[in-house]
């Protein structure tokens, strides 16, 4: 687990679209913290700070709020589409020892035996770990891994003290073998055909001169 990540974090009174812009404004990003019963608090966190720490996925700040410190995941980060500004942020509050259910990415390491392909098909697992040690991701190894080999939920390691909630029999890593290239032609005329597409004919030889029609 990386080092926790500490926010001084100010209360906010102000609500609404001309609020937040004006807390924007101020290199700052509008917040609420909410859960364990408590009402939602509304935050203003220090924009360049909270930006770097977002980067992280899962990650657990400790806000200081007027002294108080408060531990809180982070939840949601909403960002504006076509810039990708950090516009709002959802943290959950969190307390030591506690568990809590986060999406951990799958990484893959090694490679797969020759002429084979390696698909990725679940790129996160869900996972019950201690809120404090959450994993950055799970790896999973192809070394050598032959065409056949499936690896599902089940078969990932998982770290120390995490518990797998995603359902075990869930694909993960699937090796198939790879195509030929005879095969992706084939498989291209075939779609070419379903869709009336004709091929045209290859044009002749550069310089070469056209029969004459004999009589």
């Amino acid at each position: 687990m990386a080092d926790q990540i500490r926010l001084a974090a100010e209360e906010r009174t102000e609500f609404g679209k001309g609020a937040a812009r004006r807390i924007r404004r101020a290199d700052k990003i509008p917040a609420v913290v909410y859960g364990h019963g408590q009402a939602p608090q509304h935050l203003s966190l220090p924009g360049h700070a909270t930006m770097l720490a977002v980067k992280r996925e899962n990650a657990v700040l400790t806000l200081d709020v007027a002294g108080t410190e408060v531990l809180a995941l982070v939840k949601d980060v909403q960002r504006e589409h076509r810039r990708r500004e950090i516009e709002h942020v959802d943290l959950v509050v969190v307390r030591r020892g506690e568990k809590v259910e986060v999406e951990v990415a799958v990484h893959l390491e090694g490679e797969a035996a020759a002429e084979t392909v390696v698909t990725l098909d679940s790129q996160t697992l869900l996972l019950e770990v201690d809120a404090l040690a959450i994993p950055e991701s799970v790896t999973v190894s192809v070394e050598g891994a032959e065409a056949g080999t499936l690896v599902s939920a089940a078969d990932v390691t998982l770290p120390a003290g995490a518990a797998l909630v995603t359902d075990a029999e869930t694909l993960v890593v699937n090796v198939t073998q790879a195509r030929t290239a005879e095969e992706l032609e084939e498989e291209l005329s075939e779609a070419e055909g379903e869709l009336g597409i004709e091929r045209e004919a290859p044009d002749t030889e550069a310089g070469a001169e056209p029969v004459a029609a004999q009589d």
